[in-house]
């Protein structure tokens, strides 16, 4: 076993500490890597609190993880030492139910093993992720950077932000002569934005706060809507083939209902801890609406989505934190007061005093 060091939450109302605990030894199909860079989601602090109701304790939450390989199993074919790798939400499924086979993994039938909060496959034990200073991960889900290594900070929140917004993207068609709309410019919003200009849709950012509106424009959006304007949003009515809503809390969907065409969807990716207001159903039918769902993507489509960031130049725009502020960013990120996405440079955690 190879000892090692995160921070973990003991409780649902403890704040995150320094934790130790031990990953396994390398299998023969299985990759070491060295964890250089770690982005933070809501998902970490939901789980962290328990606010799904779900949650192993202890949990050590992070799965946007960059790192560096320092060894592998001798059946690895794909990485060797020194390659820079990523891990994702996923570090394994059932691997042969339907979805699987389809290289769908996030939708496993019995359920994929999340990075952290388990169950691990077949034991059911509780997974440990990336606020940590190593991990081993089956070759299968790991992925691989291209990126330079001055980007790699910038990266980490490409494994989830830049996934759960390509999928949909890539799933619905958004492109050229399509009129995409991104609900909220947060972690997954900017991504996005970004994602969706790159695609080469015509790009509308949906927000509540005016003052966001020069970012956005920054980032690719064509247009911004500020969605509290019923003259703003009335002026964009049956008008759009495609919105992706990443607002992780309740809010009304009618509204934005109201603005796709007939065929158009809306697709939710943000995750709220309580349930948004129920839609009108007179909304969806006089104009064949779908209102649908979206999680993450499958490891082929993720590298699909890597590949594609680096071939554009895409990477998150991040706020570099050490890990002992890990508290005080969730506060902050409660508070909307980043942008876009906090990344915890695990060399602060390396330098920390054994405990």
């Amino acid at each position: 076993m190879i000892p090692t060091r995160g921070y973990a939450a003991v409780s649902a109302s403890s704040p995150l500490r320094l934790f130790g605990f031990e990953r396994r030894d390398p299998g023969p199909n299985d990759v070491q890597i060295e964890i250089l860079y770690c982005g933070v989601r809501h998902s970490d602090l939901h789980t962290a609190r328990n606010e799904w109701q779900n949650t192993l304790y202890p949990s050590v939450p992070g799965h946007e993880i960059v790192g560096r390989v320092v060894a592998t199993g001798a059946l690895v074919t794909r990485f060797r030492a020194g390659d820079l790798a990523g891990v994702g939400c996923m570090v394994d499924s059932c691997r042969r139910c339907g979805a699987c086979l389809e290289g769908l993994e996030q939708y496993c039938e019995p359920g994929f093993t999340g990075t952290y909060n388990g169950p691990e496959q077949g034991t059911g034990a509780n997974t440990y992720g990336g606020y940590a200073e190593s991990i081993v991960v089956d070759e299968a889900f790991v992925l691989r950077v291209t990126h330079g290594l001055e980007h790699l900070s910038a990266v980490a929140p490409l494994m989830c932000a830049g996934i759960t917004t390509y999928s949909p993207l890539r799933q619905w068609g958004a492109g050229p002569g399509k009129k995409v709309g991104i609900v909220g410019l947060g972690g997954l919003g900017h991504m996005g934005v970004k994602i969706a200009h790159a695609l080469g849709a015509q790009v509308v950012l949906f927000t509540t706060s005016p003052g966001k509106s020069e970012d956005a424009r920054r980032l690719g959006a064509d247009e911004v809507i500020v969605s509290r304007e019923p003259e703003q949003m009335a002026a964009h009515a049956d008008s759009f083939d495609l919105i992706v809503d990443t607002v992780a809390a309740p809010h009304d969907l009618d509204a934005l209902l109201l603005t796709l065409r007939r065929d158009g969807t809306l697709v939710l990716v943000g995750a709220p801890p309580t349930p948004h207001p129920s839609p009108q159903v007179f909304n969806l039918i006089f104009r064949r609406r779908r209102l649908a769902g979206s999680l993450i993507g499958g490891i082929a489509e993720t590298q699909e989505m890597l590949d594609f960031c680096g071939q554009h130049g895409l990477t998150a725009d991040i706020e570099m934190i050490r890990m002992d502020q890990i508290n005080e960013a969730y506060e902050r990120m409660l508070r909307s007061d980043v942008k876009y996405r906090f990344v915890i440079d695990m060399a602060s955690l390396r330098e920390q005093p054994a405990a």
